[in-house]
């Protein structure tokens, strides 16, 4: 339910490509969720009828994580100061080195050029100043043999005599690399591989929705989670755990932007990927609190750091286990998709590990903190039992 919140929420927001993405996005979590709850019930109906043994786990794992017993409430504070530097050092290079915004969020024509040879960018970036007149950001795009090239030239000119006058010039600055016998038709076809144009009116529109994007997922999934578990302790550990994830990852791309041998800019895409972390890492935090509140039911007496410390440890196993497998896809994904989608990966890959590492050590510790400690008052409402 809450990644398909935050998709929704990426098809009121998103343009183009991005809203094609939650489109998908929601299509594939409806079918999963029918295959889940109807396929996979017939196809073990089918093998129960003929007696076959259900087995779900291999002597390897049957045993993993069975009666563990890790103290997460008692240990949350040295947890809390190491999210607390990360996140701290995170902001300084926010404001000193900030981030690397694409033409998606500071308007700009992007162009994508392939060369029969292997190219030094700093070559070409001189070499386009010298005909744009001002310095574009020109750097490596997958192969050697690839550049993309970005440039603000003539930007608020809407004229069509605009684009074809970049264009031009374009070829002009790239023409001592292209050979002798490369005309401009030859290298717009064969050799231009793609190209893009932001307006500087269109850039703060898409900047404006990105923020609005991400406040209201926040405000969405408070409410959900307020409304599913009637507690705002579970709203808040919820969102503070969010706001914990999406604060990382911005850090991460801050601090590596230029660093990295693959591009971390900041556009659509990224903002794609950090509300489906945000979906995500919400998911998983709803199964321990749900787990919470079931024993919270069943063991009244119990101190309620020990009852929130069994909740996450019982439903350790399920979350590893589930952020293992997303984890083996999206570097998969990652190492064989291609540049374009690399720096998008990567802010999913580095999303989902922190968002596990914050249901865990984040957001039931929040809960915990805030609940009132009196054992004779209930802060926490258990599930209702039939």
């Amino acid at each position: 339910m809450t990644t398909i919140l935050t998709g929704i929420i990426l098809l009121i927001f998103g343009t183009g490509p991005i809203k094609g993405f939650a489109t998908t996005l929601v299509i594939g979590i409806i079918t999963s969720l029918f295959s889940a709850i109807f396929i996979t019930r017939l196809i073990y109906e089918s093998m129960l009828t003929k007696n076959r043994v259900l087995t779900f786990a291999t002597r390897l794992t049957q045993n993993a994580f069975k009666n563990t017993n890790i103290q997460f409430i008692k240990n949350r504070k040295p947890f809390y100061i190491l999210s607390a530097i990360i996140i701290t050092i995170g902001i300084i290079s926010l404001f000193t080195r900030g981030l690397n915004l694409g033409t998606d969020f500071t308007g700009g024509r992007t162009f994508v050029v392939r060369f029969d040879e292997p190219v030094n960018t700093v070559d070409i970036t001189n070499s386009l100043a010298q005909v744009y007149g001002q310095t574009p950001q020109v750097i490596t795009f997958g192969g050697e043999n690839q550049i993309r090239v970005t440039t603000k030239y003539l930007i608020d000119d809407d004229a069509a005599e605009a684009d074809d006058e970049v264009e031009r010039l374009l070829y002009e600055g790239l023409r001592p690399y292209l050979g002798g016998d490369v005309d401009l038709e030859t290298f717009l076809t064969d050799y231009r591989q793609s190209s893009s144009k932001v307006g500087p009116t269109v850039a703060d529109d898409i900047k404006v929705q990105a923020v609005w994007a991400i406040l209201f997922s926040l405000v969405v999934i408070f409410i959900y989670i307020f409304i599913r578990f009637r507690n705002w302790q579970f709203g808040l550990g919820g969102v503070a755990a969010l706001v914990h994830d999406v604060m990382l990852v911005l850090g991460t791309f801050s601090l590596f932007y230029g660093i990295v041998p693959f591009s971390m800019e900041i556009d659509q895409a990224f903002i794609a990927a950090i509300l489906t972390v945000v979906g995500y890492s919400i998911n998983d935090t709803v199964v321990v609190f749900d787990r919470i509140r079931e024993y919270i039911g069943l063991y009244r007496k119990r101190d309620r750091a020990e009852v929130l410390n069994m909740a996450i440890n019982s439903t350790l196993s399920r979350t590893i286990n589930t952020a293992l497998t997303t984890i083996f896809v999206l570097l998969v994904i990652f190492l064989f998709g291609g540049e374009v989608i690399r720096g998008f990966t990567f802010a999913l890959l580095i999303g989902i590990g922190i968002g596990t590492y914050s249901s865990v050590f984040i957001a039931t510790p929040i809960v915990y903190d805030t609940i009132k400690k009196s054992p004779e008052e209930r802060a926490l409402s258990a599930k209702k039992r039939s």
